[in-house]
Formats: structure tokens, sequence, C-alpha cells
């Protein structure tokens, strides 16, 4: 039997909190860091590594956590989430999107359909769909291939799959699978639609609507806003336009479409990378195939998240150190580092997956909570980000722990030799010598070149971003975040904090105001 309890109400959390924390400046300088760093290590899919060596931890506070794991429940509800229980309270829906990359357990069936079947069903027909786009033989109306794919879409219909796009942009013109560039419209600003419209020739461009419930206001107004400049060229928009949506959504039979593909409610939006909301762009993208193997590496990934054992499952470890610093140390914010420029997007997605997830302050019953949840997420590439927010890192006031992401090689494998070492040999040694900074630092009299250390990271270490890799990435933060909701007892499967700003926002435009919201409508002439 799974009981849902509150994290402060877990014997092992108190245990936790009064465990001895450790020196890590001590514990990560000399040969004593050499060993955390060969000791502290969990494998990933798809040859990655978690390496969590430079965290504030040690054997006993790893053994607390595996305890917290236990008497959370932790593998019991993941259990329960991927076969087909409902997890998502506040909706009170089940959880599916690891359905769409794999089958974990026993068949889920809900409104009379085998749900495994139903994804692989519509995956199916988007890799068909792809093929005839790629083959010319769906065209545009002068029997033109379509050269370039634009998603219309906002939040997780745009964050993920722009972010999943831009990782393997490089990688498939390195191994001949890009088929068509891929441009996002997402922001209700006209400046966007409109700079999108510029940059591409209407003509030969295919454009996928994505929204769920069919009725998303952003969407809606840039759809209006392509038809617009479709019409305007000559072009009928119905013959440069597909959908991604319910099924039971207005846009699912409409003619305004060549053709809807099929998303279900069992998938949020901030998860549905893997769904059709990604799938179609990045198969249009980069064939079928290249989808098929992102799904590989997110489902690998996926079963490693189901092993009960905590130091064989990186993505609960990884949640579980993320509590302790969060509810133990008090760290209030996570920044996250990929040192690749491939993944220039990826903090951005994971911005809106962890905080739209995990920025609760009720429980999955409704009640009030006396603990902090969800940290603040942020980040940058590396080398970028050294010279925009490191001086805060190093030596700011507030401690931020990091979430590393490096790979040893480069996708495109084009460098030079620079004073004795390559692009990428520069890039790896940047990010090496930050760990040991943050977790070491250095001592100097003159207090503004001292840098105190004690700043605790974590890397995951690949060999390149390629599809199954990123796809590995993804469901690892995906899974971190589902344990961290567990473990606090809140629903990271809703997103009513994004609600009350859309209502009012639809008051000012039809005028329905009256005090503040007044006064601040009429500063914008609306």
């Amino acid at each position: 039997m799974i009981n849902w309890n509150n994290l402060d109400t877990l014997k092992s959390f108190q245990k936790l909190k009064d465990a001895k924390h450790i020196d890590l400046v001590k514990a990560m300088s000399g040969e004593n860091g050499a060993e955390r760093v060969g000791k502290y290590s969990v494998p990933m899919a798809e040859g990655m590594v978690y390496n969590y060596a430079a965290k504030e931890i040690d054997d006993d506070i790893l053994s607390t956590l595996a305890e917290l794991a236990e008497e959370a429940q932790l593998a019991d509800k993941f259990k329960a989430l991927y076969e087909g229980e409902v997890v998502n309270t506040g909706e009170k829906r089940m959880v599916l999107h690891q359905l769409t990359r794999g089958q974990l357990g026993k068949d889920v069936i809900a409104d009379g359909v085998n749900k495994r079947e139903f994804y692989l069903t519509e995956q199916k027909r988007i890799a068909e769909f792809a093929g005839k786009v790629h083959s010319g033989e769906i065209a545009n109306a002068a029997g033109e291939k379509f050269t370039t794919v634009v998603q219309i879409g906002i939040g997780g219909s745009d964050l993920g799959p722009r972010a999943m796009y831009l990782a393997l942009e490089n990688w498939a013109k390195k191994h001949d699978t890009f088929k068509m560039e891929a441009k996002f419209i997402s922001n209700v600003d006209p400046d966007d639609a409109s700079a999108v419209l510029n940059s591409i020739d209407v003509a030969h461009s295919l454009f996928i609507l994505v929204s769920k419930s069919g009725t998303t206001l952003e969407t809606l107004t840039n759809q209006s806003f392509v038809m617009d400049a479709l019409k305007k060229a000559g072009l009928n928009p119905a013959k440069h336009m597909i959908a991604v949506t319910s099924e039971t959504s207005p846009l699912a039979h409409s003619d305004d479409f060549i053709t809807a593909f099929y998303m279900d409610d069992y998938i949020g939006g901030r998860y549905s990378s893997t769904s059709g909301v990604g799938g179609a762009v990045l198969s249009l993208a980069f064939g079928p195939e290249v989808f098929a193997a992102f799904l590989d590496g997110a489902a690998a990934e996926d079963k490693l998240a189901a092993n009960r054992d905590l130091f064989k499952n990186p993505s609960m470890l990884d949640a579980l150190i993320g509590v302790y610093e969060r509810n133990v140390l008090g760290y209030p914010s996570t920044t996250v580092l990929p040192y690749s420029q491939a993944l220039n997007r990826f903090p951005a997605h994971l911005q809106q997956l962890d905080m739209e997830s995990n920025g609760k302050s009720v429980n999955r019953f409704g009640e009030p909570i006396d603990y902090v949840t969800g940290p603040v997420i942020f980040g940058e590439p590396g080398t970028n980000g050294q010279h925009s927010f490191y001086q805060l890192l190093h030596q700011g006031t507030d401690i931020v722990p990091l979430q590393f992401i490096g790979f040893r090689n480069s996708q495109l494998e084009n460098d030079v030799d620079i004073q004795g070492s390559t692009s990428q040999q520069k890039l790896c040694a940047n990010v090496v010598a930050q760990i040991v900074a943050f977790a070491c630092g250095k001592t100097d009299e003159n207090l503004n070149k001292n840098f105190k250390g004690g700043r605790p990271s974590s890397i995951i270490i690949g060999d390149e971003v390629d599809p199954k890799t990123l796809g590995a990435l993804l469901a690892h933060f995906e899974n971190k975040v589902m344990f961290q909701g567990f473990v606090w007892n809140i629903n990271s499967f809703d997103q009513e904090g994004v609600q009350l700003g859309k209502t009012l926002a639809k008051k000012v435009l039809a005028h329905e105001t009256e005090g503040a919201l007044t006064a601040y409508s009429r500063l914008f002439n609306i």
C-alpha cells in the first residue's frame, strides 16, 4: 500500500536534518578529492555518467537518503505512475509521458484504448507523413517540396521541442540527416511571428499548430497571424498547416489543416517532447529515425529510474541530493550549466520543467505545507556563463548548487589546435576547473580575491550530444523532477499558478477591469 505523506512527517527526514554536515573544501582537496571522484559516480543510459563527488554528501548522508527513498516509497510511486494510477490529483488524470517511449509495466488502458498502442500509432502516422513530405509526395500548390517547418505553440509546445531541435541541428547536418530547417513562433508579441515570417519563404514552409485544447490564446493568435501572411502571399493556409492536438479539440477535424496528429490529457506540455508535440517537428526536421533514436535514449534512462536501488538510479539519487540541499542545507536555487553550445536552450526548458512542476505550496491533497519545495532554476551554456553570473556563484552571499553537463567530443568535429590544445579540450578544461574551484576555493589575504569554496556541484558526462544521449538526458531531468515531487508530496503534474494571469488578461481585453487593473491598462492604451 502506498502512503502519501508530507516530507516533514518522515522519520528519515528528521534523521537527515540531524546528520553531520561535511566540509566540502576538505573533502575535495588533495587525494581526498581524487578518491571521491572515483567513488561517487553512477552510470546513466547511453554511456553517460552522473558524478556527484563535489556534493556535500558522505556515506552516512547517502545511507540516510536511501532510507528516505524507501520510506517515501519512491520506487513504488513511480511504478504506480507508469502503470496508470491517477497521480495527477489536481486534474484527476494519469501521467503517461514515459509511455510515449517505452512500456515499463503492465498495459495502461484508458477510455477503452491501450495507451502505448495509441502513442505508437501516432508516431507511425507522423513518420509516414514526414516521409511523404521529404519525398515530395506532400508538397505545396506548385508541387514543390517544403523546405522549412515552423512550430506554432507556447510553453511546453515550444521550449522542449525548440531545445531538442537546437541540440541536434548540427549533429544532423554532420550525419546527413538534416531534412528541413525548423523555426518556432511562441510569443504573442507580433514581432516574434513577424521576425520568423520575414526569415522564411512561406511558399515552401509547413506550419505545425500545437495546442492540446485548441483554445490557447497565444497559439490561436499566432495561427491567425500566419494564415494572414499565407493569404497575402496568395497561398491557401489549409495546404500549409498541420495540427497536433487532442481528438476532442476544435482543431482535430478542421478543414484548416492538411491533417492532425493526436495527443491526450495524460501528457503535460512540459513533459511532451517525446510525444507528437516534439515528434512532428523533429521527424520533419531530421527524419523519423532520428526521433526514434531520441525515444530509445529516453526509454533506456526510464528503465534506470525504475531501479529500486538508489545507487543504481541516477535520477532518483540526483533528486534526493537536491532535496537535501533544498530542505536541510537551505539553498534556494540551482543552476544548470551545460558545457555544450548544442544545449544552449536546455536550461530554459528545465526552468519550465522544474519550476512549473514543483513550484507548489500545497500538497497533493490541496493542504498547505510547512517546508520549501522547488528551487529557482536558471542557467547558461559554458563558457559563456563564466563571463556572466559566475562571479555571484563564486563569491556571492548565497550558495547556489551547480549542475554541470559536459561532453568529451564536439558534434561537428571541426576544431583547431591553438597553443597546444584544441577548442574542445579548452572547453572541457574549463568545466573541470570550475568544479574544483567552486568546491575548494582559494585562500587570499586580500578578501576581494578570496574564494571560500564549499560550493557544491554535480556533473553529467557523456561522449557527445546525439539523439540517444539527448533523450537520456531529457528523461533524467524529467524523472528527477518527478521523484522530488514525490518526496515533497506535491502534485508535479498540474500548473494552476499560470491560470490567474490568463484570466485577468482576458478581462483586460474585454474591458472588464477596475482599480489597478484599469490603471495599468490605460498605461498601455488598451
